[in-house]
């Protein structure tokens, strides 16, 4: 078959198509958007063939391909889902949320609203999990002191979002390294360039924004005592469970591979729930298969803590193929490549490259309404371009999540800023302000790229 040149209109139909798709399936119809990303995976397959970019076959091998790049990001993931269920087992999780809760200090609510978020996110690798549980008594408390909600959510988004982007347990900080070529904890090392100034800033402005918002009031704590009584009553709360993530942080720091690494955490967890909790064998099994699953007597406490396991995985491994397979049918037949052409005739610098990089996610996640796409589509579009320039790989994938993962929840129609003004009860665009992390990731991101700070070649 004679292959014609792509044209830009045609490579934007398949975008077009699953921008509808996906604002019918997520904002009217209230699906997942699973089914929705395949049906425009097909369309995208259809438009190649009829325009005669591709064969049927060709197309096939493209998908293949791509999900074969992604497989070392699905079995992390995979592990990580045992991680959670065997460390939640064990107590060190609920261990971190307990001491994290107890630092609290009326004077300094903000600051430590974020810290907290953030111990709790790195602990569990969910933002939403942290918003919707921790998060809740947080704003209680806030309100109890007098301070706007809108400022209390935003504190809460900054501290989940911490950890969300920098937990190896998270799906996004593993998916953006597969998409940019990068290793899983080069890229988490490669973020702090621009992680650590921003959290920086971000407590800095929450302890600006606590002295403005200082009052006398008396703080109402009995949401977070009834947390502490379900934890303590339910789990053998111990600090020494605590140096089981420290010693796994310490393979990380001697680079021991992550599957092997995270893999040894998740059984030294299964180990600690027998040892610490009284567990038996069975249940250790269980719960790096299906997760912790116990009742506390405190719902709020459940929902956080019953989750995790392999199989709490993979709703997000199948949203991972879905959207491999457009994003396999969209490069292999030159249409996503054409896309590119058109973005990077203005990305002639790498600061340029850079800046259309953080661009792109914002963009996807405003039209698409998914965060996930919001690093695959880029990840795929921007790589070989890095590579042209030299850049290494984990230039590309902090990119992707200081955008992607940063401005998911700050668009109200998104799937994520949806959930965070569900859970925390605000309304749209109110609370964006105030998600100062968030907010500032991006822009120090940039900085790094027109100035070169930080900005890595490829090592030969």
């Amino acid at each position: 078959m004679k292959k014609r040149q792509v044209s830009l209109s045609c490579a934007l139909l398949p975008i077009i198509f699953l921008v509808i798709i996906l604002f019918y399936s997520v904002q009217i119809a209230k699906l997942e958007v699973h089914i929705p990303i395949f049906i425009s995976a097909m369309f995208a397959g259809f438009v190649a063939l009829i325009c005669k970019y591709s064969t049927w076959d060709e197309l096939e091998d493209g998908v293949v391909e791509t999900i074969k790049m992604s497989m070392r990001a699905i079995l992390i993931l995979m592990i990580i889902g045992m991680v959670i269920g065997s460390w939640i087992l064990s107590g060190i999780v609920p261990s971190m949320i307990y001491y994290g809760l107890k630092i609290i200090n009326p004077l300094v609510f903000l600051p430590i609203t974020v810290i907290i978020c953030s111990i709790v996110s790195l602990a569990t690798g969910s933002s939403w999990s942290t918003a919707s549980t921790v998060g809740i008594a947080l704003v209680g408390i806030g309100e109890g002191l007098g301070l706007p909600r809108p400022v209390i959510a935003g504190a809460i988004i900054s501290g989940a979002y911490f950890g969300d982007k920098l937990s190896p347990m998270s799906d996004t900080t593993t998916l953006a390294p597969a998409m940019a070529g990068a290793t899983l904890f080069d890229h988490i090392k490669h973020m702090l360039y621009s992680t650590i100034p921003s959290y920086i800033f971000t407590l800095i402005g929450f302890i600006i924004l606590g002295i403005k918002y200082s009052s006398s009031g008396e703080v109402d704590t009995v949401q977070v005592n009834e947390i502490l009584s379900a934890l303590s009553n339910s789990f053998n709360i111990s600090p020494f469970l605590l140096l089981i993530p420290v010693f796994v942080i310490g393979m990380v720091v001697m680079k021991v591979p992550a599957i092997p690494g995270l893999f040894a955490g998740a059984l030294i967890g299964g180990g600690a729930g027998i040892l610490f909790q009284g567990a038996s064998l069975k249940t250790a099994l269980y719960s790096l298969h299906y997760g912790f699953n116990g009742n506390t007597g405190n719902p709020m406490v459940d929902e956080l803590l019953n989750r995790g396991g392999l199989n709490s995985m993979m709703w997000t491994v199948s949203i991972i193929l879905c959207a491999m397979t457009f994003g396999g049918i969209m490069e292999k037949s030159g249409m996503l490549g054409r896309i590119a052409q058109e973005i990077l005739k203005f990305a002639d610098t790498t600061g340029k490259l850079i800046l259309a990089t953080l661009l792109t996610p914002i963009f996807i996640n405003s039209v698409a309404g998914d965060q996930y796409l919001s690093i695959v589509i880029p990840g795929r579009m921007f790589k070989e371009s890095y590579e042209k320039r030299g850049l290494a790989p984990k230039n590309l994938s902090r990119a992707l999540e200081d955008s992607g993962t940063m401005t998911s929840p700050l668009i109200p129609w998104n799937t994520c800023g949806a959930f965070m003004m569900g859970a925390l009860g605000i309304g749209p665009w109110i609370y964006v302000p105030y998600c100062l992390f968030n907010l500032i990731s991006p822009v120090i991101s940039a900085f790094y790229g027109f100035t070169g700070i930080t900005i890595e070649k490829i090592k030969k």
